[in-house]
C-alpha cells in the first residue's frame, strides 16, 4: 500500500507531500487544475520513462519519493528478498531526473537501474487508464489474471518446475542422439579436452588470488621501494622524519602550555598524530619483513595463469566459467562412454517427466477453460451497469501446436471485446478506448478483488462519458474494491468523488508570477463544499449543498 509520497519541481509542483491511507481515495478539481500529476509522479518512481520537460520550469532537477508498507508475503517482499534490497520490511523508492543527465533511480536507498525500478512498480501498483504500463493489456498478465481467477497459481508453479526438469532431460537427450553418429571422433574429443580441464585442477574462488599475487610478485620492485621511500618519511630519516618532527613541535608546544592553558588540547592532537604515524610506519615495516619477492613463484603464476587464459579462449568462455565447463564435458563424456546404458535411462526419464507435466498440464488446461468462461459470463454482466450496455466480454484460449511444451501450459490466453452487438470481439488493444478500458479494468478488478495479486490499483478517467446511475455505480464498484485493496480514482463526477474514503483536492494558484499545482485532503464542510461544486459548477445554491451533504451521509451508511 501506497503511505507516502513526496513530489519536488516536477512539472507545475514546486513540493508536494501527501500521506495515504487504505480504502478508495478520490482525486477531484476543475479541468486543468492537473489531477493527473500526482499518477504522472508516481508512475516516474514506478519506472516509467523519464523526460527532461517533466522538470519544473527553472529548477535544475525533479525527483520523487514513494513509500510503500509491504506485507511479509507479498510478491513485492519476495522480489526485494531475491535482489538482495529487502530493509527490514521497508520499501522506499526514488527517481532523480536531471537535464541533459540521465535518470536515477533508487530502492531502500541503493542505487538499482530503472529496469528493476519498473519491475518492482509492476508488483506494486497497477494503473488503469491511458498510461504506458497497465497489466490489462499484455498477454503474460491475461493468462496470469485468468490462473489467479481460476485459482491455479501454485499448480501453474509446479507445472514450471515440471517443465524445466523435462527441458533439461530432453536437450541431453536429443544431445546424446546427435551426437551417435560420430561417436568416436566425439569421444577422443572430449577426452582430451576433460583431461586438459582436470588436470588444471582449477576453483572459481582461486583466479582472483592467482591474479591478485602475481599483482605484487610482478610489481614486487615498485612496492619494495614505495614502501621503503614512505618509512623512510614517517619514522626512519634521522633528521627529518615526521614523527620526529611532531614529538618535537609537541615538546616545544607543551612548554608553552604553562603560559595558556588552551594549548593542551593542541599538544593532545599532535600527540595523538605522532602516536598514529609511528603506528603506520611499524606496520610499513611488518609490511616489509613479510614481503615475499620470490622470482620462483613469479614464473609459476606467470605459467598457470598463462594455462587459464589458453584455455579460456581456446573453450571462448571467462576463465571462472572453465570449472563449470570442466564439469559438462564430464558429464556429456559419461552420457557417450556408457551410450546404451544412458540412453535407455534418459529416454526412460524424459519420458516419465514428459508424463508428470502432460498430466498436470491437462488439469490447468481444463481449468482454464473453465475459469474463461466464467469470467467472461462475470465481466459481460457487468458492463451494462457501467454504460456499456451492448458489450461483450470474451477470455479466447489458444493451444499450442500438439506436441509442443512451455513453462506456464500449453495455453495463451487473450482477452477480447466486442463493442455492440453482432460485431466480432477482438483484442482489448484494438478497439478498447481510455474510457472503455478503464470501465473494463474495474469490472475485471471487481471480479478479482479477493485475489490480491497487487496492492495499489489506479483509475485514470474510468467514469468518462457515464453520468447519472452509471456513474453512482462506478463509485459503489470502486468503493467495493477498496474494502481490501487501495484504490485511487481522477475523477469529475460528484457520485463517484463522494464514495471516497480519503478526498484529495487538486487546485492551480499563482505565486509570484509562477503557476503552481496544490493538493489538499478534504473533510467535513471543504468536502461539501467541492462535491457541491461538482454538481452545481460555479453557483453553489443551497439545495445544492444538500444534497452533497445528503450523497456523504449516503455514502458512510
Amino acid at each position: 500500500m501506497l503511505e507516502h509520497l513526496l513530489v519536488r519541481d516536477f512539472a507545475i509542483v514546486r513540493n508536494l507531500e501527501l500521506e495515504f491511507g487504505p480504502g478508495l481515495t478520490v482525486l477531484t478539481g476543475e479541468t486543468g487544475a492537473g489531477k493527473s500529476i500526482v499518477i504522472d509522479a508516481l508512475a516516474l518512481a514506478l519506472g516509467e520513462r523519464a523526460e527532461a520537460h517533466v522538470i519544473r520550469t527553472g529548477a535544475a532537477r525533479a525527483e520523487v519519493h514513494a513509500r510503500f508498507a509491504l506485507t511479509s508475503d507479498s510478491e513485492a517482499a519476495a522480489w526485494l528478498q531475491e535482489q538482495n534490497l529487502s530493509d527490514e520490511g521497508e520499501c522506499l523508492l526514488r527517481r532523480m531526473v536531471e537535464r541533459e543527465k540521465p535518470s536515477k533511480a533508487w530502492i531502500n536507498g541503493r542505487p538499482v537501474t530503472v529496469q528493476q525500478l519498473r519491475d518492482l512498480g509492476d508488483r506494486l501498483v497497477d494503473i488503469h487508464g491511458q498510461h504506458e504500463h497497465q497489466s490489462l493489456l499484455k498477454r503474460d498478465q491475461q493468462l496470469a489474471l485468468l490462473d489467479a481467477y481460476a485459482g491455479i497459481d501454485e499448480q501453474v508453479d509446479t507445472l514450471a518446475g515440471h517443465y524445466t526438469n523435462w527441458k533439461s532431460l530432453h536437450d541431453r537427450l536429443e544431445t546424446l542422439k546427435q551426437e551417435s553418429a560420430d561417436r568416436d571422433q566425439r569421444l577422443d574429443w572430449l577426452r582430451h579436452q576433460v583431461k586438459e580441464l582436470e588436470a588444471l585442477k582449477l576453483t572459481v574462488d582461486e583466479i582472483p588470488k592467482l591474479e591478485e599475487e602475481h599483482a605484487r610478485l610482478a610489481n614486487g620492485t615498485e612496492l619494495l621501494q614505495g614502501v621503503q621511500g614512505v618509512a623512510e618519511v614517517l619514522y626512519d630519516a634521522e633528521d627529518s622524519a615526521l614523527s620526529a618532527l611532531l614529538s618535537k613541535a609537541s615538546g616545544q608546544l607543551e612548554a608553552l602550555t604553562r603560559f595558556d592553558g588552551k594549548l593542551t588540547e593542541i599538544v593532545a592532537l599532535l600527540n595523538e598524530a605522532t602516536i598514529q604515524i609511528d603506528e603506520a610506519a611499524a606496520r610499513l615495516h611488518q609490511y616489509l619483513d613479510g614481503l615475499d619477492l620470490d622470482p620462483g613463484r613469479l614464473e609459476e603464476l606467470d605459467s598457470r595463469l598463462g594455462s587459464v587464459h589458453d584455455l579460456s579462449r581456446k573453450h571462448r568462455v571467462k576463465p571462472e566459467e572453465l570449472p563449470a565447463l570442466a564439469v559438462r564435458l564430464r558429464v556429456e563424456l559419461d552420457d557417450i562412454e556408457n551410450y546404451d546404458t544412458n540412453l535407455a535411462k534418459l529416454e526412460d526419464e524424459a519420458k516419465a517427466a514428459a508424463a508428470t507435466y502432460d498430466t498436470l498440464a491437462d488439469q490447468i488446461g481444463k481449468a482454464r477453460v473453465n475459469a474463461a468462461k466464467k469470467l467472461g459470463t462475470a465481466v459481460s454482466a457487468r458492463l451494462p451497469e457501467l454504460g456499456m450496455r451492448d458489450a461483450r466480454f470474451e477470455v479466447a484460449l489458444s493451444s499450442l501446436p500438439a506436441g509442443e511444451r512451455a513453462p506456464r501450459g500449453r495455453e495463451r490466453a487473450e482477452f477480447l471485446v466486442a463493442a455492440n452487438p453482432g460485431q466480432p470481439a477482438r483484442p482489448l488493444a484494438k478497439v478498447a478506448s481510455g474510457g472503455e478500458l478503464s470501465r473494463l479494468s474495474l469490472a475485471l478488478q471487481v471480479e478479482l478483488a479477493n485475489l490480491g495479486r497487487i496492492p495499489t490499483l489506479i483509475f485514470d478517467e474510468v467514469d468518462v462519458g457515464v453520468g447519472g446511475r452509471v456513474a453512482e455505480i462506478v463509485g459503489q464498484l470502486l468503493r467495493e474494491i477498496g474494502g481490501g485493496r487501495q484504490v485511487f480514482v481522477i475523477t469529475h463526477l460528484a457520485q463517484v468523488a463522494a464514495l471516497g474514503h480519503q478526498h484529495l483536492q487538486v487546485a492551480k494558484r499563482i505565486k509570484a508570477g509562477e503557476t503552481e499545482t496544490r493538493i489538499e485532503p478534504l473533510t467535513g464542510s471543504d468536502r461539501v463544499q467541492e462535491i457541491a461544486r461538482m454538481i452545481g459548477g460555479v453557483t453553489i445554491s443551497p439545495q445544492t449543498l444538500a444534497h452533497a451533504e445528503d450523497m456523504l451521509t449516503r455514502a458512510d451508511s
